[in-house]
Parts: C-alpha cells; sequence; structure tokens
C-alpha cells in the first residue's frame, strides 16, 4: 500500500513508530558499546552507532534516521567521550573532529538510505499502478468477453430456432404439396382418364394430345412426390431414420449413378426427432457434396451405435478436398453453408463434426451423444 492510500490517523501512527524505533536503535546501539567498554575502552566509540545508522536510513526514513544520529552523537558525547558521564572534553579537537566525521559519515548514510527508499517507493508505486492498470484492463477483458459469450449464446439461440423453423416449414410445405397439389393432379388424372375413355371421339391429333397430358400429369404427380419427399420424409416421422435414409439413398443412387453401400444395423431404434432430422440432412449435404465435387462412382455410409454415441461415418472414393478447402472448412469463419449448418446441428445437440481428406477421398464422421435421458425421451414407438 503507498502513503497515498494511507489515512491521516494511519500515517501518524506510522510516523511515531518509526521514530520511536530509530530511537530505540539509537538507544540500543549505545548499550551494546557500554557493554563492550571492557574489551575498547575509550577506543573507537562510534563503531555500534554506525550500525543503528544504517539501521535507521534503510527502514525506517529521512527524519527518524537524524534522530537516531543526533541521539547516537548525544550518547556517545555523554557517556565514552573522556571525561565519560559528562558534556565537558578533555581533547576538544579530536573530540569535535570524531563526532563531525560521525556527523558527515552518517549523513552520507541517511542521503544513500533515502535515495533507496525513494527508489523502492516509486518502484513499489510503479509496479502497483501497473497493477492496477492490469487489473482494470483484466476486469474490462472479463466483461467482454462475458458480452461476447452472451452475444455469441443468443446467436447460437436464434440460430437454433432458425433451423427448427426451417425443418418446420419443409415439414408443412412437404405435407401441403403432398395432400393440396397432389390431390389436384389426382382429380386432374381422374378427368384426364374420362377424356382418354372417349378418345375415339377425337381426331388422331387430339387423341394424342389427350395421352401426352395424361403422362405428363403423370410426371408431374411423380415430381411433386420426389420433391415432397425432399422437402420432408414421411418415412422419417412413420418408419424412422434408418428406413428413410434407406428410401433416401435408393433414390440418390438412381439419379446419380453413384453406388452407394449402406451398413445400418437391423437393431437400429428409433431417435429423437431432432436427432433424426440433423442425422438425416447431414446424410443429404454429405451426398449431394459428393456428387457435385468428388467425381467418384462410389460411396459408404455406416452407422452405429456405441459407447452411448451414435457415429455416422460417410466416405467416397473420390478426388478428396484440396488443401486450401480443408483449411477453410476447420475455420468455422470461412466454412460454407452447408458444412455450417451441419456443425450447427450437431453442435447444438452436443455432437461433433469431422472431415478428413486425402487424394483419394474424403471421410466425413459425425458423433452425437445419447445420454439414457435423451434416448428415454426422445424414442418414439416403432410403426408396423
Amino acid at each position: 500500500m503507498t502513503i497515498a492510500h494511507i489515512s491521516e490517523p494511519g500515517k501518524a501512527y506510522d510516523d511515531m513508530r518509526r521514530y520511536g524505533v530509530a530511537v530505540l536503535a539509537g538507544i540500543l546501539a549505545l548499550l551494546l558499546r557500554q557493554l563492550l567498554s571492557p574489551l575498547l575502552g575509550q577506543y573507537y566509540p562510534y563503531h555500534t552507532v554506525w550500525v543503528a545508522a544504517v539501521f535507521s536510513a534503510w527502514y525506517c526514513g529521512l527524519g527518524p534516521s537524524i534522530a537516531t544520529v543526533l541521539v547516537s552523537v548525544v550518547g556517545v558525547w555523554y557517556w565514552f567521550l573522556p571525561p565519560a558521564r559528562s558534556f565537558a572534553l578533555d581533547d576538544p579537537k579530536t573530540a569535535i573532529s570524531g563526532i563531525a566525521g560521525f556527523l558527515v559519515f552518517s549523513g552520507l548514510i541517511v542521503a544513500l538510505g533515502e535515495t533507496n527508499r525513494r527508489s523502492l517507493a516509486r518502484r513499489l508505486w510503479a509496479e502497483e499502478e501497473l497493477r492496477r492498470v492490469h487489473d482494470e484492463l483484466e476486469r474490462k477483458v472479463q466483461e467482454r468477453t462475458a458480452d461476447l459469450n452472451s452475444a455469441n449464446e443468443s446467436l447460437r439461440e436464434l440460430s437454433s430456432r432458425l433451423q427448427q423453423m426451417r425443418d418446420e416449414e419443409r415439414r408443412h410445405i412437404a405435407r401441403e404439396m403432398h395432400d393440396s397439389v397432389g390431390q389436384l393432379l389426382a382429380a386432374l388424372s381422374m378427368n384426364m382418364s374420362v377424356v382418354q375413355g372417349q378418345s375415339e371421339k377425337l381426331d388422331s391429333a387430339g387423341a394424342r394430345a389427350v395421352s401426352e397430358n395424361a403422362a405428363i400429369v403423370q410426371q408431374i404427380n411423380q415430381e411433386i412426390r420426389t420433391i415432397s419427399h425432399l422437402l420432408h420424409p414421411p418415412l422419417l416421422d412413420a418408419a424412422g431414420l434408418a428406413s428413410a435414409i434407406r428410401w433416401y439413398v435408393d433414390g440418390f443412387a438412381e439419379r446419380s449413378k453413384i453406388k452407394v453401400d449402406l451398413d445400418i444395423p437391423e437393431e437400429f431404434g428409433r431417435l429423437s426427432d431432432e436427432m433424426e432430422i440433423a442425422i438425416f440432412r447431414m446424410v443429404q449435404e454429405c451426398l449431394t457434396n459428393i456428387h457435385r465435387h468428388s467425381g467418384g462412382t462410389s460411396a459408404a455410409i455406416r452407422m452405429r451405435e456405441e459407447d452411448h454415441h451414435v457415429l455416422i461415418e460417410i466416405e467416397d472414393q473420390g478426388k478428396g478436398i484440396p488443401l486450401e478447402k480443408q483449411l477453410e472448412l476447420s475455420s468455422s469463419a470461412r466454412t460454407g453453408v452447408g458444412v455450417r449448418g451441419m456443425r450447427e446441428r450437431l453442435r447444438q445437440l452436443g455432437g461433433s463434426l469431422e472431415i478428413r481428406s486425402h487424394g483419394t477421398g474424403t471421410a466425413v464422421t459425425a458423433t452425437l451423444p445419447l445420454p439414457g435421458s435423451t434416448r428415454a425421451e426422445g424414442r418414439r414407438p416403432e410403426v408396423a
């Protein structure tokens, strides 16, 4: 604590304590010299008081040091300069020169001690000021970090909410397309069948047009059904993740001509809605990337439960990901929308995503925890 931080009563008490210690040091030095009188006699009267002067100069301050020197001079004069126990002097010239020498050298010692004390005080003040500034900066950094963490958490919650809303919207659109547009196309198809039944009344061009329209309606119905299933496959709700992935992989292999080996245990059970949609979207994204970028003709998907975790591994035998692109993927700040979406979905569920690539292919591994409470609450009954 610096002097600036000491209250007035505290400073007065500290001054009194330092003066008391300094005077006591001088008295003790004189008593020690008295004890050594049988050995030293009248010679070297200042030996012990030098020690008191050095001690006071180093530890007690300027004023207390001067007090020690004065007490020492008076004590030596009275007790040890002949004649002893008197202020008279047998040899004034020698005695005064000795006193003057003691005062001069004591003054040097006091000056050095005070310089050292002031230097130490400045250093302590500087260290305390640095500590105060450091503490203030650390406090501000902690506040900013807390604000950033709060903002990040809010963004994560918003992202999670947006993901849920997007999934719900996809499910709603898929249902509307299947139920509304699908029903209208079914009705149109039935009307076309009626017209086709009377096509003999039409000329050849009209009959051909009716037949083509019927084929087009059938094709539109198939496209609507495919788009509806891609938006949100009904199997995901009705039969679960394994069935939905098998359906999607079959369709993907047929459309892309990429052979996909699918390895899902028969006993693989139901998961929570959030986990099933997250895994399904991940499989969708990975297969889409394989079709667009890998240049390979085969892929493999493995899914299993291990140590209360779900592990999903997706590999291809393509050309791999360039190094600079891998560096981008490893940085969350520059990750593509698809990979970022996968990572965010998995992170919200406590999972992780790892991407490894080399010149002969790419492997994507996702891990999701399966605590007992999550499985118990999230599992839905099997549908026959």
